[in-house]
């Protein structure tokens, strides 16, 4: 599992494809936090990072599926995914070692992003005036929100061998996993089971974690919906295989 995991994890850092997409999410959310307008911290003036957290679910659905895109597709595209099923190692841990190798790169994506934090803490009056608290529980819920997005970027690989296809398909599960079940429970015959259909969605719960609130039953979701994914790709390679 370990070599699987050594292997997928270095054939992104020698890809530029991973740098290219790092690169630009980083440069897109310095641009909203510290540039554009309506999104700036410097217009805002006040010392807290909620506009960055706020918008970084949104970069996810894009970042995410394109580290994820090649995790099957590619290997079933080239024919190398039969050699590899030919090692002495199972489905799930070959599922299981490409999903972290993404999300240690999904890591790596936020570890620039600290310095936004150390930023804002000087320039607050007085120095150091940020609520760390809800800063530590935006980035635990962002990392979880991560895992997440890469369960699902894994399982859209599993369903095709085209990267592209799989890049739309993991936006889309993405997308509609963190806003589809606002909208849905908006509906006006729904209304009765707002608060229900809410509680299936990302976002509340993501939500939840950003005010510094460890909920155990946020975590409980996220770790839930990660595996029942990973299931998912399970039960996909499986037939396939």
């Amino acid at each position: 599992m370990y070599a699987v995991f050594k292997r997928e994890l270095f054939s992104f850092l020698s890809s530029m494809v991973a740098y290219i997409t790092i690169g630009i999410f980083l440069l897109i959310s310095g641009l909203l936090l510290w540039f554009f307008p309506d999104t700036s911290i410097l217009d805002y003036g006040y010392a807290e990072m909620g506009g960055f957290f706020s918008l970084a679910p949104y970069l996810f659905m894009f970042l995410i599926p394109a580290i994820t895109m090649r995790s099957f597709a590619e290997e079933r595209r080239e024919g190398t995914y039969e050699l590899l099923i030919t090692k002495p190692i199972t489905v799930s841990q070959i599922i299981v070692a490409k999903f972290l190798a993404s999300l240690v790169l999904v890591f790596f994506s936020l570890i620039p992003t600290f310095v936004y934090c150390y930023s804002i803490s000087k320039l607050g009056f007085p120095e150091g005036n940020i609520d760390s608290g809800a800063v530590i529980g935006s980035y635990i819920g962002l990392f979880f929100l991560g895992a997440a997005f890469t369960a699902m970027g894994i399982f859209a690989s599993a369903l095709t061998k085209n990267q592209v296809i799989a890049f739309v398909i993991c936006a889309a599960l993405c997308a509609f996993a963190f806003l589809g079940f606002d909208y849905t429970s908006q509906l006006p015959f729904l209304q009765n089971f707002q608060n229900s259909i809410l509680s299936f969605g990302i976002n509340q719960h993501y939500a939840s974690i950003s005010r510094g609130v460890l909920d155990t039953r946020d975590l409980i979701y996220f770790i839930t919906l990660t595996v029942l994914f990973l299931v998912f790709t399970k039960v996909t390679i499986g037939g396939k295989r």
